[in-house]
């Protein structure tokens, strides 16, 4: 029956590749679209937090439908509406009197199926007979890594040989994918999280566990220092080298996003060797120490290495975060990882804007807004050693 389970723990690593998918293919189009839409910045700029507070809706409303309409259903859906919403993208622009109202009502779409899958795919593996749930959580998380790598690079050679006015084409490839997943997700066995007549907790429960709160701290921690520096890393290294933007994307967020994905897999392949709460601890201070480096060694190719590093260290800490509350709250349900998602995700879009507002307050200063950033991986290792020192345990205050 395990062997049986391995197909469902493959199609969920393909359901994080198609939520790299939906959240960077578009960007790669933002100043085509611009271009040949007559877009303004603006409103392009605009798509990328519609796109995410879906996702971070989405997360929230999950918690009431979820188990009433089931996880395959719930999966299946999140497939339908990731390949919609790029199939949408490809003709509503045209259809729609405003285009950007049609790429709005796109991203709308598959927007919803992100945050689905945001919510679905890590209870999912960690619901599989496994004999360690905390290497198949890493893995599965490297699978975005390796998404958001795929998406830039074969985007980038789709482009440069056919070229970018022929996007379609890609934009209805990449729907083949959660197409054919979401059929795949049709027949896979899929376990169940509680045994039979138990029920997750609620949420007035888990908001009653202290344990719940630093790890839900950990978790905003975890994607702020992620994003934090993976949304500034292309500005570092066009600024810094002065190179070209695809240039500049390929040194910057791609480094970033191969070495996380790095960080991942190895702990996804090794981590029965591994304690996981030092493997974190130990990520949290190269984090610190990559930061420092972003922000105060002088040499602009350093920092770009600094940056790559800093990808390296945060790999471990979202999927940790994950397989620490679901060995700390084994009953915690869909609402515990919805909501953790939910943090994670107000990490990634908080972790930039920290930055971005101490960067704009100090003169455009980049490099201390990042040693300000450093706050989160600090407050996460803070969250760790919290939870090793027993001040964490499992009660009700």
């Amino acid at each position: 029956m395990k062997n049986q389970y391995n197909k469902t723990i493959a199609a969920c690593f393909v359901g994080y590749i198609v939520q790299a998918i939906v959240n960077n293919f578009a960007p790669l189009l933002f100043l085509f679209f611009q271009n040949h839409y007559q877009i303004p910045l603006s409103q392009i700029t605009l798509l990328v937090t519609f796109n995410f507070g879906i996702q971070l809706l989405v997360d929230l409303l999950s918690v009431g439908f979820v188990d009433k309409i089931g996880y395959r259903a719930s999966m299946v859906a999140a497939h339908v509406l990731a390949a919609a919403g790029l199939v949408l993208l490809t003709v509503l622009p045209e259809m729609l009197p405003s285009p950007f109202m049609g790429i709005l009502a796109s991203v709308m779409v598959y927007a919803v199926g992100g945050g689905l899958l945001e919510v679905l795919v890590s209870p999912v593996v960690e619901a599989c007979p496994s004999e360690n749930k905390e290497k198949a959580m890493s893995m599965l998380h490297s699978f975005y890594c390796w998404g958001h790598a795929g998406v830039v690079l074969l985007s980038t050679v789709f482009f440069y040989c056919v070229g970018i006015e022929n996007w379609k084409i890609l934009a209805l490839a990449w729907a083949l994918v959660p197409i054919c997943n979401g059929v795949l997700f049709g027949k896979v066995p899929m376990a169940s999280l509680m045994d039979e007549g138990e029920k997750g907790l609620r949420v007035r429960d888990l908001f009653g566990i202290r344990v719940f709160w630093i790890l839900l701290v950990m978790m905003v921690c975890a994607g702020a220092s992620e994003q934090a520096v993976s949304q500034w890393a292309s500005t570092f290294a066009e600024k810094g080298l002065e190179i070209s933007k695809t240039a500049g994307d390929l040194a910057g967020p791609m480094a970033f996003a191969v070495l996380m994905g790095a960080s991942r897999a190895f702990y996804g392949k090794y981590g029965h060797r591994i304690h996981l709460e030092r493997f974190m601890a130990y990520s949290c201070i190269l984090c610190i120490l990559s930061y420092l480096g972003i922000a105060l060694v002088p040499v602009p190719q350093l920092s770009l290495i600094a940056c790559a590093v800093c990808g390296l260290s945060v790999g471990i800490m979202w999927p940790g975060t994950f397989s620490k509350a679901a060995g700390m709250l084994p009953k915690g349900g869909t609402a515990m990882f919805a909501l953790l998602a939910l943090g994670g995700d107000i990490g990634c879009s908080g972790g930039p804007t920290v930055v971005g507002m101490v960067s704009g307050a100090l003169g455009d200063d980049l490099k201390m807004g990042v040693l300000a950033g450093a706050i989160f991986p600090v407050l996460l290792l803070a969250g760790i050693g919290l939870l090793a020192t027993g001040a964490g345990k499992v009660h009700r205050d």
